[in-house]
């Protein structure tokens, strides 16, 4: 029965996360990553949510400046961890950055909006990109199975459902 109920979602809903939008900005603080992503989760990740599992995306961003005379230098590497988790016991979805304050939400889709468009973050500091050089950016979105708990790992690595992740996205980014 369970098998016939994986095989009606879609084939893109299980492993394609869609960069829509990425930019970086410059701020007082440092340079921002403004991103956004177009993905569905599928009906074994929902039910996994809603039986109190703790699932993870993670966005990764890297810089690098092309050298024409060796491999490219790596300016700033960076990534973020996003969790998101349901409370049975008060009916909410939560969502935090790691390290941040959650925010609770009363359904599974409002609770998505902050994971598919999350906040501006800090990817480096002010002065860590030489000012007028152009880089380019590689963003990079997904499921991050390893902080998943152990006897979900095993069945993470095993299982297509499990597997939910972004082509990297590259642009240029001239510093300001």
């Amino acid at each position: 029965m369970f098998a016939s109920a994986c095989a009606c979602v879609p084939a893109w809903a299980a492993d394609v996360v869609d960069i829509t939008h990425a930019h970086i900005e410059a701020s007082d603080e440092g340079y921002r990553l403004a991103a956004s992503y177009a993905f569905e989760l599928n009906e074994g990740l929902e039910d996994a949510i809603k039986h109190g599992v703790q699932l993870y995306f993670t966005t990764e961003i890297e810089l690098t400046r092309p050298r024409w005379y060796w491999y490219d230098d790596k300016a700033v590497s960076a990534r973020q961890t996003i969790r998101i988790w349901y409370n049975v016991l008060t009916r909410q979805y939560h969502v935090s950055a790691l390290g941040s304050m959650a925010q609770s939400f009363l359904t599974l889709e409002d609770a998505m909006v902050l994971i598919r468009r999350p906040s501006r973050w800090v990817i480096a500091p002010k002065g860590a990109l030489k000012r007028g050089e152009t880089y380019n950016a590689t963003v990079r979105m997904f499921m991050d199975r390893e902080l998943l708990p152990k006897p979900m790992q095993v069945n993470a690595l095993n299982n297509s459902d499990w597997r939910l992740a972004s082509k990297n996205k590259t642009f240029p980014y001239t510093a300001e």
